[in-house]
């Protein structure tokens, strides 16, 4: 049998082998090169595949093959071939196979000749291509658990950082970005005359606000931030700089009102300011300060800002409101009354209808952060609700006549003070009231404490003879006396311990009652007076009940604040000469509505209105409400009113009458004077005089009512040389404003004496 031949590739590498020499196989993967393998036995004639396999091949486990008859050569296949390939590298660095004895025979059998076998030169490396092989999922597996687990890890270490080590720090940061409930003022209701003009009234004011937290050393890296800004602040809003630095230096509360209801100038000289600076701290130079601020000193840092790179009104902010403004400034102001620095009724009206004109607040809440709004986080808005608007029964004109002339006599009386009334007789509607002196409610600063209030309807003061109308009302309506009763008034009456006397020194009179009301006589409205009864109790019970029915000792209906009742004793109480001085207005006390509205229902055929002074309301969604009607009630007969005009026209157009600067050509006027000695409210007993006229006209178809008082005057001190030029200035402007036309007849003329 013939040997096969070796092929001319050779080896592995395509290199022709050594002859005589066995090649090198490579270790199987996962098997050491120096495993050692048993060999199985060879069969010389038929090579065996497993023999020739890489682990049969292996040198060291081998050692030198004894030489057989045949030699073992035989083609490797293509595997064997790849294998090697793969293998060299190891092959290189395992050490060099000792020289294999040469074979005796060959494969023919013929004897071989033994040769030496020379060293084997290692093959030179080459690169070799591989497969693709997958990954070992248990591997992968692993490094993702532990990607994982670093991952978490460094949450978590986060979390106990931000949680436990870092709360307090974080919570101070967040104190500079958290929401602020701002209240929204809603817009006051206006009061308007009769005719819809403005008296009180609102417009667009800025209230300047600030946010203390953010003028603390910490957020503005200035150690004096409040300082420097009420320094900035206070030439502008007129705030002494202590105040604004003190209410800056509250960093527990995030909202301070520095000064309200601001004008729009205000407004924006402080914005302007607070953009310059704000500009001027975000120049480079600053923000590169801002980089160092709390580093490390080794690396440049700092420990505080230049002044000029902080803004110090950065915490400075400005809300829209309102501001309460009087086009008309002191025009019934002391009916209008005032609102104080909170925007709030504190006086008259603004005061007593609080609740009506001032609506109901809103609110908005938003986010800010370093001052500026968040637009992003959200927010919560309430709108306002305006207030009501109250338009009143105040004629505008026939208000500025009735202040001129008053506020003009008090000044030449040299008075205390004064006050005009001008009610409408058929309605009870009040038309002016008018008091001097006034006062501006666009500037309380020049106002005085006694100013602000509404004497017309606080002051409580004996009328003295204007309370004879009431006096007289009772004696006729009871029908005991009628105008031409006749009454004998001699000079002085003596009662009890007491000699009472009229304002002149006279002889006896021989006057009809007509004349008593007209000369204005003490003595005889006592003796009328008690007419009213059998006795002197029974006659005082009578007065006092139709002075109640007047409305004497009792409110007047309006409500108004500070408003007072006067004082009317109970008749039992109506001990010595008071129940003698009740009947001529000295012993009780009145407010000059309550008097006016006297006159006004008689005027009104003897029913009494109740004294009003709000015509109706509108509301928000502009719908108008008349006010109801005034409450009515009689108090004495038509006949009776009627008898009481012509009596009243005796005390103005009769010679003797004292009412004479009253009149007024083409009308009839129906009037009384009054002069009353005076209770000083400081020192307790009499001092002074107050003086009044009160009076309708036209007497024949009465209209209105004006009443004029005067207190504590120098120059004079007569009711009817002081008041009676006021009566007739402000009852002439009102008649021409109210087209009222002129008289159509001439007065009765009453007789006021009699013969005896």
């Amino acid at each position: 049998m013939s040997t096969p031949r070796q092929p001319s590739g050779g080896g592995a590498d395509g290199r022709r082998p050594v002859r005589g020499a066995a090649p090198r196989p490579a270790a199987p993967r996962g098997q050491s090169a120096g495993r050692a393998q048993n060999p199985k036995p060879q069969n010389p004639k038929t090579p065996d595949p497993k023999a020739q396999s890489p682990k049969a091949q292996n040198p060291r486990a081998q050692g030198p093959r004894p030489q057989s008859a045949k030699p073992a050569a035989a083609k490797p296949s293509a595997g064997r071939a790849q294998g090697a390939r793969a293998q060299a590298p190891r092959e290189q660095s395992a050490r060099p196979r000792p020289p294999r004895a040469p074979e005796q025979r060959r494969s023919d059998g013929r004897p071989s000749v033994p040769r030496p076998r020379p060293q084997r030169r290692p093959p030179a490396r080459r690169p070799v291509s591989r497969g693709i092989r997958l990954a070992d999922p248990r591997r992968r597996l692993r490094v993702v658990t532990i990607a994982l687990s670093v991952v978490f890890s460094v949450f978590a270490g986060r979390l106990v950082q931000l949680q436990l080590l870092d709360s307090d720090a974080l919570a101070a940061d967040a104190n500079t970005n958290r929401y602020l409930n701002i209240p929204i003022t809603a817009e006051r209701g206006s009061i308007t005359s009769s005719d819809g003009v403005a008296l009180a009234t609102t417009v667009d004011a800025y209230d300047i606000t600030a946010d203390p937290a953010m003028f603390t050393p910490e957020a503005t890296g200035l150690p004096d931030a409040p300082e420097q800004a009420a320094a900035l602040l206070a030439p502008i809003l007129g705030v002494p700089k202590e105040k604004i630095a003190a209410d800056l230096h509250t960093p527990k509360t995030r909202y301070k009102r520095l000064a309200a209801q601001q004008s729009p100038d205000v407004k924006n000289q402080i914005s302007d300011l607070k953009s310059g600076l704000e500009k001027q701290a975000g120049s480079r130079a600053c923000q590169a300060q801002k980089r160092l601020l709390n580093k490390p000193a080794e690396e440049g840092g700092r420990t505080r800002l230049d002044n000029e790179c902080v803004n110090p009104l950065a915490g400075v902010f400005n809300r829209e409101t309102q501001k309460r403004v009087y086009p008309s400034d002191g025009l019934a102001a002391n009916l209008v009354g005032f609102v104080n620095a909170e925007g709030e009724g504190a006086g008259g009206l603004e005061q007593q209808y609080q609740g009506l004109l001032a609506g109901k607040d809103g609110h908005s809440s938003y986010a800010q952060a370093g001052g500026r709004l968040v637009p992003t986080a959200g927010g919560s808005l309430e709108p306002a609700v305006p207030g009501t608007d109250l338009r009143l029964t105040i004629n505008r004109d026939i208000q500025w006549a009735a202040q001129r002339a008053i506020t003009d006599q008090v000044a030449n009386a040299g008075a205390e003070k004064g006050y005009v009334i001008v009610q409408d007789v058929r309605n009870g509607q009040v038309l002016a009231m008018a008091t001097s002196p006034g006062f501006n409610p666009n500037d309380l600063s020049t106002a005085k404490n006694s100013q602000l209030g509404n004497a017309a309807l606080q002051d409580a003061y004996e009328p003295g003879s204007t309370a004879k109308l009431m006096t007289m009302a009772a004696v006729l309506d009871t029908g005991k006396a009628t105008w031409d009763t006749k009454v004998t008034v001699p000079y002085p009456l003596v009662r009890g311990d007491v000699a009472f006397k009229d304002d002149v020194e006279h002889d006896t009179w021989y006057l009809t009652l007509a004349g008593v009301l007209a000369k204005s006589s003490n003595i005889g409205t006592i003796e009328a007076a008690q007419t009213l009864g059998a006795t002197q109790p029974e006659a005082n019970q009578v007065l006092y009940d139709y002075l109640r029915k007047f409305g004497i000792g009792q409110q007047t209906g309006l409500g108004f604040p500070g408003e007072t009742a006067g004082l009317l004793d109970k008749p039992e109480d109506w001990k010595a000469s008071k129940q003698y001085t009740i009947p001529f207005g000295q012993g009780l006390s009145v407010n000059a509505l309550q008097a006016t509205s006297v006159f006004s229902t008689i005027a009104n055929g003897g029913v009494r209105v109740a004294p009003s002074v709000v015509q109706g309301t509108t509301a928000p969604d502009g719908k108008y409400s008349p006010a109801p009607a005034s409450a009515q009630s009689r108090v004495v007969g038509e006949q009776t009113a009627k008898t009481l005009t012509e009596m009243l026209e005796s005390v103005v157009s009769d010679e003797q009458g004292t009412g004479g600067k009253a009149a007024i050509p083409g009308y009839r006027v129906a009037g009384k004077t009054g002069t009353a000695n005076r209770v000083d409210p400081k020192a307790g007993g009499y001092r002074g005089y107050t003086a009044s006229f009160i009076g309708f006209a036209p007497a024949d178809q009465p209209r209105v009512t004006v009443s004029c008082v005067i207190q504590d005057p120098v120059n004079g001190h007569f009711g009817g040389q002081l008041c009676g030029p006021v009566f007739k200035q402000v009852m002439e402007f009102t008649l021409k404003t109210l087209q009222v036309p002129p008289s159509g007849s001439e007065a009765p003329n009453l007789p006021v004496e009699w013969k005896p």
